[in-house]
């Protein structure tokens, strides 16, 4: 099958697509039988139908419109694989030669995704600074405070209720004169400050003291579902007791309570090391995505839109399932943001832009350095996908097969060896941060949280 390429627009190519005769016989031929053990035809067994028969029966005209349709696309397929193209939208199919003896020609105009070129040089040299990584004193006072945090004990207290305190309660919510079950609790401990039926209830909470009934008129919150949240309810409390969190003091007998150490030096210097791996990985994965910024401001690429509008309209559709998921619906999931479906919209085209950009730079870099996917690559990939999911691997790669995903997991990885390839040669500056000028909350709050597992 021998095909031309010839650029009609700036996003659009017209492939000539020309089917040697005896190609071009065997699938009309096997149109034929397909078409055979369709029709009945007296004196004729299923599937022994003679073309001529055929021919008269259906009409050639039909024939050749189900050889079309069934064939055009398999060759369309290959020619475009041939081409190395990407088709971002169906093609306009032109049979321009239709007759058997002869080779099949027909042409197919379509929209494709653009493709960018470099040479080495163009992704030599970015200039990026990577995040410093250092661990101050006081984020490692913070993280003795929230183990502080963990390891308080409750202790009853003689003064009014405060906000943070731990109060026992009876909670009756009623709605509509009926009780609701999944908002009443008897001799629960509730956290005054927690909003957890309403911000009401706490405001209400502080200054009392045990024996105190209150009744308080509010909403619930959103957290209820769809049928109860924002619903106006009744609140009744009886509160019983009061507690406070009392902290253990910062010494060698915490350390040894709170970690496996035996004194607090100890426990400082482990919380810096583990604090120190986790902003690494953090920094890592931040100047990776600044390595690809940069390069990507580096090229100008126009974008079709039609490639953007599918990008965004993914991403909007994958929000409306994340919020049904959530038993909200997207409309309420956007309100509760301050946001409307015209700024999700917005702000999903520019997310979708990036995204594209992003693939076509280093789908480039990939084809500059002649970049490949190994089977021990995408079976490595597969492993991972069936850890993740309790499912053998061979399952998980059958299914992949059978979706056509492993193409879309086989570029995921040749993308990732591609960012590899560009942080390798970037020129990487690295900026210590002076202790003395950071504060406690600079620390990433996902580092915080992954030096505790």
């Amino acid at each position: 099958m021998e095909t031309t390429v010839e650029t009609v627009e700036p996003h659009t190519v017209k492939l000539t697509i020309e089917v040697p005769p005896e190609e071009f016989r065997k699938d009309l031929d096997r149109t034929y039988r397909a078409i055979a053990n369709e029709i009945k035809v007296p004196g004729f067994r299923k599937g022994k139908v003679p073309k001529q028969i055929i021919d008269t029966q259906i009409g050639r005209d039909a024939i050749f419109e189900q050889f079309v349709n069934t064939s055009v696309p398999a060759y369309f397929r290959q020619a475009v694989t041939d081409e190395d193209l990407a088709p971002i939208t169906d093609p306009d199919i032109d049979v321009q030669q239709l007759e058997p003896g002869r080779p099949f020609l027909f042409t197919a105009t379509v929209e494709v995704r653009p493709r960018l070129t470099f040479e080495e040089q163009d992704y030599t040299g970015i200039s990026v600074t990577k995040p410093p990584i250092d661990v101050t004193d006081e984020e490692i006072d913070d993280w003795i405070e929230r183990l502080r945090e963990r390891f308080a004990e409750l202790e009853p207290v003689g003064r009014p209720v405060q906000q943070g305190d731990f109060v026992t309660v009876d909670l009756t919510v009623m709605n509509g004169g009926k009780k609701v079950e999944q908002a009443s609790r008897t001799d629960y401990l509730y956290t005054v400050g927690s909003g957890e039926v309403g911000e009401k209830l706490d405001v209400e909470l502080v200054g009392t003291k045990p024996g105190a009934i209150l009744k308080v008129a509010d909403t619930l919150p959103e957290r209820f579902g769809e049928e109860l949240g924002g619903a106006a309810v009744d609140i009744s409390v009886i509160v019983k007791d009061v507690k406070a969190r009392r902290l253990p003091e910062v010494d060698d007998e915490f350390a040894k309570t709170a970690s496996e150490f035996d004194t607090i030096p100890q426990l400082r210097a482990d919380l810096r090391e583990r604090l120190t791996e986790v902003k690494e990985r953090e920094a890592t994965a931040a100047l990776r995505d600044l390595t690809l910024q940069a390069m990507i401001e580096k090229v100008d690429v126009d974008l079709p839109d039609s490639l953007i509008d599918e990008e965004t309209d993914h991403r909007v559709h994958h929000a409306r399932d994340q919020a049904e998921r959530m038993g909200i619906g997207l409309e309420k999931m956007l309100e509760l943001q301050g946001w409307d479906e015209a700024r999700l919209r917005q702000d999903s085209r520019q997310h979708a832009i990036r995204a594209i950009k992003s693939d076509l730079v280093l789908e480039g870099i990939a084809r500059s350095a002649s970049m490949e996917v190994t089977a021990e690559e995408i079976g490595a990939e597969i492993a991972v996908l069936a850890q993740a999911y309790g499912r053998e691997p061979k399952a998980v790669a059958k299914d992949l097969e059978r979706s056509g995903q492993v193409v879309t997991l086989a570029g995921d990885i040749i993308r990732s060896k591609a960012l590899d390839l560009l942080v390798e040669r970037a020129d990487i500056e690295t900026v210590a941060t002076d202790d003395a000028e950071r504060a406690p909350e600079n620390a990433p709050k996902n580092a915080q949280e992954e030096a505790n597992t």
